[in-house]
């Protein structure tokens, strides 16, 4: 099809309805071209390498359309604030606001306990870093505040730098809970403004990719170990236990079995104040369950079992009458901002940068998950600056690191909240309550946020049924849940996040390094190729071996590629190659041996012919002697001048003779095709296996092709000096049927050599 007629179809296709010229390109769909090669298909395709955009000179550019861009980039409430829809949205967002707000307070006093805090600072958490959310987030729908697995991690700080023991007053061995209450405020605030530091500098440097290193078996198996690890760690509010402060490798079994030896002591008033609050936590929320359609809003089970609880216990004095421990005196009003503590920077860097990561992440995937169920976009970096800044700013005035709540956001979306606004309203339900409300819940028991703790595990602890599902579907990802899970329980929670990206990371290389290698085969009447394994109407092509990897070659595996290659091509190439090098070598040593003789012969025949100019008689005599010499001298310069010729004619050809006239076995195929498709980046250690290929088998005989090489990958073979005399680009093909069809029409030519165009 020429170009005039191709241009004269496509416009009588533009002057066709819609449907109808839809139809005829159907129906005239065939392609009909030359085969290609590399140089070929550049020249066809006009290639032009794409030019290296400098990012860092767009930093530097100064106008008030790219000033406002970025305000609106790192400050987002701008951006949605004004076009804020109030007599659609409101209404939403305040219920909502409301109901994440009465979620808020008992989780907020709950959670302080496990980071090991008196509880009103799990209000100034849910109260300072909430509000800062509502200005620079990105995200609508989920609630940021207090959370169990970042609490449990912090309270593994603070129990383990400023445990029980060094606070222990000498005369009457109690322990001086106000010195170490403000020891850990400390820490904690200190910690919270390194998270925040570590999350704002990865945002502002765009390094919220960061997150995809956490794949989600990785972070389920983590959530679930660290469900475990809360559960355990409220044992000693509901029993009524004192324990000792354990951290590190093995803390979690030793806290357990320290709990089972103490189970005699424990208090009975707190165990059944603990059960009977657990209970009903738990009938509201089947209650819930069974009537949320018909619920405007669900049942605010765990802010009436607080007030329930607070109220018996003030009535019937369960500390005093029963030993019930309570949670104490809640101080009205804010504490002022304190500047962090930089002596405790050194020792809380790792902790930090662990629990930043595990923030994050979770946040973040609470996030996209919202985003796409109501359509729109989450900048991960931006949500990375602005849970760095909640943190930063909520570590100034005495907060501890905070995240996302899974329970809270969902209770958010399904009470029909739209915006951050819900998290401005339950921001500031919360600080109404800890500047006039907060004291009231002072004889709240402990075991009754325990209780409420556990029973909001259940989400989380659910995920073990992740490890049948996974068993079924890929049991990869299941070795990476359960080694993150056992890490996690045996080594604490900041070494088992290590090793679980550790091992995951190891787990991809290991992947790589065990692809799965083939042999293809062309489907008949088709130019497609498909392992001959798998597809029994898939037929090598005779003369031909197409091999293919399912992973890209690299350093770590290039060596595993070349032994497939060798094993799949059904021949011994080491082995021929061996046999032919000392073949090779005999033939020279032969080649010697005769050129020595020549030269004797040479020498004698010219001492005869000094004798016969001597002695005419002797000359007469001898006369048939000296012929037979010479002809004998002759044949051996014939045989010499043969293996030199040869000699010559195998230099130029791969520097040796040919297998056939070695009294070697040939190749069963004249060809090998490498499918590249799979590659998406070469090294040096990839490109000089590639070469060491091309030698190999040239070596034997067979020539060797690449085909459907991406275009990044060729840009790096030619920076690489892949390419030379003797492989060029017009080795390699366009696809794999383009490299068969030349190897089939070409079987001893050298693609160095211009060859005809050969259609399809």
């Amino acid at each position: 099809m020429g170009p005039s007629e191709a241009s004269g179809q496509r416009d009588t296709q533009a002057l066709l309805p819609v449907p109808q010229a839809m139809e005829l390109r159907k129906r005239d769909y065939h392609v009909e071209r030359p085969l290609l090669n590399q140089e070929q298909l550049e020249e066809l395709g006009c290639w032009t390498s794409a030019t290296g955009t400098r990012q860092w000179r767009t930093w530097f550019q100064c106008s008030r359309a790219r000033a406002r861009a970025l305000l609106f980039q790192h400050l987002p409430v701008l951006a949605w604030l004004p076009r804020y829809p109030f007599r659609d949205w409101l209404l939403g967002d305040l219920l909502a606001g409301l109901s994440v707000a009465i979620m808020q307070l008992p989780q907020g006093l709950a959670y302080a306990l496990l980071a090991g805090l008196p509880p009103v600072f799990g209000l100034y958490s849910s109260f300072y870093p909430v509000f800062v959310y509502f200005l620079f987030g990105t995200s609508r729908h989920i609630s940021v505040g207090t959370f169990a697995v970042m609490s449990v991690m912090v309270g593994s700080v603070t129990e383990s730098l400023a445990p029980d023991e060094n606070f222990l007053q000498a005369v009457n061995s109690t322990i001086n809970e106000a010195t170490r209450d403000a020891t850990r405020v400390e820490l904690a605030s200190t910690l919270s403004v390194l998270v925040g530091l570590f999350q704002v500098g990865l945002g502002l440097v765009r390094f919220g990719f960061v997150v995809t290193y956490l794949s989600e078996p990785l972070v389920r198996g983590y959530t679930t170990a660290a469900s475990v690890q809360v559960f355990v760690s409220q044992l000693k509010y509901v029993f009524g236990l004192q324990l000792s402060s354990r951290s590190g490798p093995l803390s979690l079994i030793y806290t357990v079995l320290e709990v089972c030896s103490k189970l005699p002591q424990s208090v009975v008033g707190t165990v059944v104040t603990a059960v009977v609050a657990g209970v009903v936590l738990v009938l509201v929320k089947l209650l819930n369950d069974k009537l949320h359609r018909r619920l405007p809003l669900p049942i605010p089970g765990e802010l009436l079992t607080l007030i329930g609880a607070t109220a018996i216990s003030y009535g019937v004095g369960l500390k005093h009458r029963f030993g019930v421990d309570i949670v104490g005196n809640i101080p009205a009003g804010l504490v002022p901002p304190a500047a962090p503590s930089p002596q405790l920077f050194a020792s809380l860097v790792g902790y930090a940068f662990t629990i930043a990561v595990v923030g994050f992440a979770i946040a973040i995937s609470l996030g996209k998950i919202f985003a796409l169920r109501h359509g729109y976009r989450v900048d991960s970096n931006q949500e990375l600056v602005a849970l760095g800044l909640s943190n930063l700013i909520g570590g100034i005035f005495q907060c501890f690191p905070v995240s996302c709540s899974m329970s809270r956001s969902l209770v958010q979306e399904g009470a029909g909240g739209n915006t951050q606004v819900a998290g401005a309203v339950s921001s500031l339900f919360i600080l109404i309550i800890i500047l006039k409300l907060g004291e009231l819940f002072r004889d709240l028991p402990k075991a009754v946020l325990a209780a409420a703790i556990i029973v909001n595990l259940k989400g989380m602890l659910m995920q073990f049924t992740d490890i049948p599902s996974l068993w079924k579907s890929n049991r990869m990802d299941l070795l990476i849940w359960l080694v993150t899970f056992v890490a996690t329980i045996l080594l604490n929670l900041d070494i088992g996040l290590a090793v679980a990206v550790v091992f995951s990371l190891l787990l991809v290389v290991v992947r790589t390094q065990l692809p799965h290698y083939s042999v293809l085969g062309q489907v008949t009447d088709t130019d497609i190729y498909q392992d001959v394994a798998e597809y029994s109407e898939a037929r090598e092509v005779p003369g031909v071996k197409v091999f293919r990897s399912s992973a890209t070659m690299y350093f770590a595996n290039a060596e595993l590629y070349s032994d497939a290659l060798k094993q799949r091509c059904g021949i011994d190439v080491d082995h021929l190659m061996s046999q032919k090098k000392k073949r090779l070598r005999k033939k020279e040593q032969k080649l010697k041996r005769l050129q020595k003789t020549l030269q004797k012969q040479t020498a004698a025949s010219e001492g005869t012919s000094v004798s016969i100019h001597v002695n005419t008689s002797v000359r007469d005599m001898e006369s048939n002697n000296v012929e037979d010499s010479k002809a004998q001298q002759v044949s051996t310069g014939n045989e010499v001048e043969d293996i030199a010729a040869g000699g010559q004619e195998d230099t130029k050809a791969s520097n040796g003779s040919t297998l056939k006239a070695l009294g070697l076995p040939q190749p069963h195929f004249h060809s090998l095709v490498l499918d590249l498709s799979a590659l998406s980046f070469v090294d040096t250690v990839c490109i000089k296996s590639l070469k060491n290929i091309f030698h190999d088998f040239r070596e034997i005989e067979v020539e060797v092709y690449l085909a459907a090489c991406h275009t990044p990958v060729v840009t790096q073979l030619e920076a690489g000096h892949f390419f030379d005399a003797s492989i060029t680009k017009q080795h390699l093909f366009a696809s794999v049927h383009d490299a068969v069809l030349f190897a089939l029409q070409h079987p001893k030519s050298s693609p160095a050599n211009p060859v005809l165009m050969t259609k399809l």
